[in-house]
C-alpha cells in the first residue's frame, strides 16, 4: 500500500497553549502513528519572521515548541521533524515559484487583503507596514508543501486558500516546464471539522493575539490560577447552569471521555458551583499533561538534545529535498553544463 504523505507546519511564535494542544498538536501526533501516513512536521521559523522581529523571542519559541512536540510523544523515528531554516532547498524553490506565480494571485491572499483593508479603514496608505514577507507568504508556504510532495496538508479553514494557491503554482510549474511528466505533486487540504476550538479566559477563541490563553505546561499552581480566571456568570452554587454557553464546560469536554462529559453535564444541571467545576477541570487537565510537563521541563534544560533531534530531522528532510531541487533545476534549465 502506498503511503500518503502528510505535511504540517508549526509557526514558531509564542508559547504553546491548551488550544494549540487540543486543536492541532494532539491530533497531529495521533495521525503520525497511523501506518498509512508518512508524516512531515516542521518548525516554520522563516514564517515567524513575518510576524515577529524579536530574535530572542523567535529563538525561544523554537525551543519551546520543539520541546512541546517531543515531550508529548512525537516519535521522530517514525516522522520527519525538522526546522524549516535547516532545509536551504526551500527558499530556493520559493524563488523559482515566485517567478511563475502571478502577482494577481497574491493580491487575493486573505492576510494581505485584511492588512490593506485595515490600513484604508484607518485612513493610511494601503500598503503601510506591509512587507514582501507578508505579501508573498503563500509562495513560501507553497514551497514548504511542494518540496516534499505532500498529498495532504491539515489546515484550519483560514489556511485553505494557501493550499489551493500551492496547487495553482504546482499546476503552472508543471504546465510550463514538464507537461509530459509532471514533477510537482498537487496537494489537497484536509480540514478536521471535529477539531476542538477552545474558548479562552475571556470566552473568545483562545488565541495569543487576544492574550487570553492558558499556556500548556504551566506549573500546577499557575495552571490552577489561570483556570480560576476563566470568565463565568454570576449563578450561585445550587442554581442550574447551561453547559453549552460555558467556557469551563467547553474546555472540560476537550479533555474528558464521553462518560466524564455526561457526568459534568449532569453536574451543571444540578447546580455545581463555579469554584468546584474549575477545581475538577484543573484535575482533569493536570492528569493528562503532568508526565509530559516533566519531560518538557527536562528537555528545556537540555537544548543540545532538542537540537540533535532537529538535525536528525533535517537530514531526513534533505534526503527528499536535495533530489527534488535537482529535478526542479534540471526542468528549468539551471543545471550543470554537459
Amino acid at each position: 500500500m502506498t503511503k500518503q504523505r502528510v505535511l504540517t507546519g508549526i509557526t514558531t511564535t509564542g508559547t504553546p497553549h491548551l488550544g494549540n494542544y487540543v486543536g492541532a498538536i494532539r491530533p497531529a501526533i495521533e495521525a503520525s502513528r497511523e501506518t498509512n501516513n508518512e508524516s512531515f512536521y516542521f518548525l516554520a521559523d522563516f514564517h515567524a519572521l513575518i510576524k515577529c522581529q524579536d530574535p530572542a523571542a523567535v529563538h525561544q519559541s523554537t525551543k519551546e515548541i520543539a520541546a512541546t512536540w517531543l515531550a508529548l510523544g512525537l516519535d521522530t523515528d517514525n516522522a520527519v521533524f525538522y526546522r524549516q531554516s535547516d532545509v536551504p532547498e526551500i527558499p530556493e524553490l520559493t524563488w523559482v515559484l515566485n517567478c511563475i506565480c502571478a502577482k494577481g494571485l497574491m493580491n487575493r491572499a486573505h492576510a494581505y487583503k485584511a492588512a490593506v483593508d485595515a490600513n484604508i479603514e484607518e485612513g493610511e496608505d494601503a500598503d503601510k507596514a506591509i512587507t514582501m514577507g507578508l505579501f508573498s507568504y503563500p509562495v513560501l508556504m507553497a514551497a514548504d508543501i511542494l518540496m516534499f510532495g505532500a498529498n495532504k496538508v491539515p489546515v484550519g479553514k483560514d489556511q485553505i486558500q494557501h493550499v489551493e494557491m500551492a496547487r495553482d503554482m504546482a499546476q503552472r510549474f508543471n504546465h510550463i516546464y514538464c507537461k509530459k511528466n509532471p514533477l510537482l505533486t498537487l496537494p489537497d487540504y484536509q480540514v478536521d471539522e471535529d477539531a476542538a476550538i477552545l474558548q479562552g479566559l475571556d470566552g473568545r477563541k483562545m488565541s495569543k493575539s487576544y492574550g487570553n490563553t492558558i499556556p500548556l505546561f504551566l506549573p500546577e499552581k499557575k495552571l490552577q490560577k489561570h483556570i480560576n480566571k476563566i470568565k463565568t456568570n454570576l449563578l450561585e452554587p445550587g442554581e442550574a447552569k447551561d453547559p453549552d454557553t460555558s467556557a469551563v464546560f467547553q474546555i472540560w469536554k476537550a479533555f474528558a471521555t464521553a462518560e466524564q462529559t455526561a457526568e459534568m453535564r449532569q453536574a451543571f444541571a444540578d447546580g455545581i458551583g463555579w469554584g468546584d467545576a474549575k477545581k475538577k477541570l484543573f484535575g482533569l487537565i493536570n492528569e493528562e499533561i503532568a508526565e509530559s510537563r516533566e519531560r518538557y521541563e527536562d528537555l528545556l534544560a537540555r537544548p543540545v538534545d532538542i537540537e540533535a533531534e532537529l538535525q536528525k530531522g533535517a537530514e531526513k528532510a534533505r534526503a527528499v529535498s536535495r533530489p527534488m531541487l535537482a529535478q526542479v533545476r534540471e526542468a528549468i534549465g539551471i543545471s550543470g553544463l554537459k
